[in-house]
């Protein structure tokens, strides 16, 4: 099974200014949630962001808020360590359109009454990297299983205070049916082809590493 490009949605859990100093391997993961945010843009896949308690954490890294508001994209300011109980879902579903107005009575023959609008198919796929792995990153791909979203966990964007925290939190989500990938695993089943147009800029993307 391989991710599709055009059934994707990219989430950035938590990469806060105070917190990331304390993560082990910080700027790493930093840097590839970074280049998931300009591939994203690139590909046109729909972004999202998330804060945890910012009064408290401060905002996130300016440079992945950059790359986020580029891609048009929105961050959710949180205090469950789990992002769909403040409303993570809602953002990621497609609203449901209302039905047309009048003129669609039951009580009409048939032929005059207006067809139901088509629900808008949604992206299911979600992409999703972040701070701390063990805790928000976690519950919040816990949260999106638990929601019928597939979830791809990006690893090598995805760090703890400590290694063994961050492994922990791996091993438990696999467990639970995430899928475990890295950038460039993302990178590359996002482009499915060397002759897709954006192949040359999402390769020198990938060299930066």
């Amino acid at each position: 099974m391989l991710l599709e490009v055009d059934d994707s949605q990219l989430v950035l859990v938590d990469y806060q200014a105070r917190l990331m100093p304390a993560i082990f391997e910080g700027e790493q993961a930093v840097a590839n949630a970074l280049r998931l945010a300009r591939m994203a843009k690139l590909l046109q896949v729909p972004t999202w962001g998330t804060v945890q308690n910012p009064d408290g954490l401060g905002s996130l890294v300016p440079e992945l808020q950059a790359a986020i508001e580029a891609a048009a994209g929105r961050t959710l300011v949180k205090m469950h360590f789990n992002a769909v109980a403040d409303g993570l879902g809602e953002w990621l579903r497609p609203p449901v359109r209302k039905p047309p107005q009048g003129g669609n009575a039951r009580s009409l023959p048939k032929h005059l009454q207006r067809a139901a609008p088509e629900q808008e198919e949604g992206r299911a796929a979600i992409v999703i990297a972040g701070c701390e792995a063990h805790v928000c990153l976690l519950q919040t791909a816990l949260g999106l299983l638990e929601e019928d979203f597939e979830v791809w966990v990006v690893t090598d964007a995805c760090s703890s205070r400590s290694e063994r925290n961050r492994d922990a939190a791996f091993d438990r989500l696999a467990g639970a049916g995430a899928e475990l990938v890295t950038t460039e695993m993302v990178a590359f089943e996002w482009l499915g082809t060397a002759e897709h147009p954006a192949f040359k800029d999402v390769l020198g993307l990938v060299k930066q590493a």
